[in-house]
């Protein structure tokens, strides 16, 4: 089986820590040279020296805001002399929780620009260079969500279904150019951003924290919550050469907890 990413190069986003890093640093392990995405920039050079390096690898690192458009359009002008980029991971933290009623209008039109526009404009600049280069992965990291919906994550439930449905779109758009494009749906991570759910739910019920943690657990048949590297994993599987024939699908990486096939 076909694993090696020597000679590929990656973009990664939200690389500077949780899954975006499990991911950067699974594909510098298959050989891929990979430039690491997220608003801090001391976060990111610190993370850079997590990578594995071979010759011939070079991970570099550029701070942008995927939330804000102008950022994200300088990255891309910045990113042309790096092209051809081959694999691109969209990945970046997802919005406030709370009941979707509670949600104010900018919520969403925050959520839809972090996460959809970012990615199409990063498709955008990215898809003729795999064109030509004759290799192409693009990998969301979402959620399980767009399979069922959580509780107590309205606007995250509404924004990862956008990004999923845009992304079976452009799979089949890119198929016939051998660029696959596939959605990782993680399950509770042990992660800042599940840190964080927790820690908003259990304000918001006035309980401990400790109780919110179990009624998740209850919930996955594996009987933990997942690691970082779990996810990456399929991340990087997905970016091989391997994985050529698999485009348009979702990969929950969950511990059995979504009830849906």
């Amino acid at each position: 089986m076909n694993i090696s990413l020597k000679g590929k190069t990656a973009l990664v986003c939200g690389a500077s820590q949780g899954i975006g890093l499990a991911a950067a640093q699974e594909l510098a392990l298959l050989g891929a040279s990979c430039i690491l995405v997220s608003r801090n920039a001391q976060q990111l050079k610190q993370a850079l020296h997590t990578l594995a390096t071979t010759e011939g690898q070079q991970h570099i690192y550029m701070a942008a805001d995927l939330g804000l458009e102008d950022e994200v359009k300088t990255l891309v002008i910045t990113l042309q002399s790096a092209l051809p980029i081959h694999i691109l991971v969209n990945n970046s933290g997802g919005p406030k929780g709370g009941p979707i009623l509670d949600a104010q209008p900018e919520a969403f039109t925050q959520g839809f620009a972090q996460h959809v526009l970012s990615s199409q404009l990063l498709a955008q600049a990215l898809v003729p260079g795999m064109k030509s280069a004759g290799y192409g992965r693009i990998i969301q990291i979402i959620s399980t969500s767009v399979k069922t919906p959580l509780k107590n994550l309205g606007v995250s439930n509404t924004i990862r279904a956008a990004v999923a449905n845009w992304a079976k779109t452009l799979a089949g758009e890119l198929a016939p150019f051998g660029i696959t494009v596939n959605n990782i749906l993680p399950g509770s991570t042990k992660t800042a951003r599940l840190e964080s759910i927790f820690n908003t739910t259990s304000q918001q019920r006035g309980v401990d924290k400790s109780v919110i943690e179990r009624e998740w657990l209850a919930e996955i048949p594996a009987g933990r919550f997942g690691e970082a590297h779990e996810i990456a994993a399929a991340v990087a599987f997905l970016a091989t050469p391997a994985a050529a024939y698999i485009t348009g699908i979702n990969v929950p990486v969950d511990g059995g907890r979504t009830p849906s096939l």
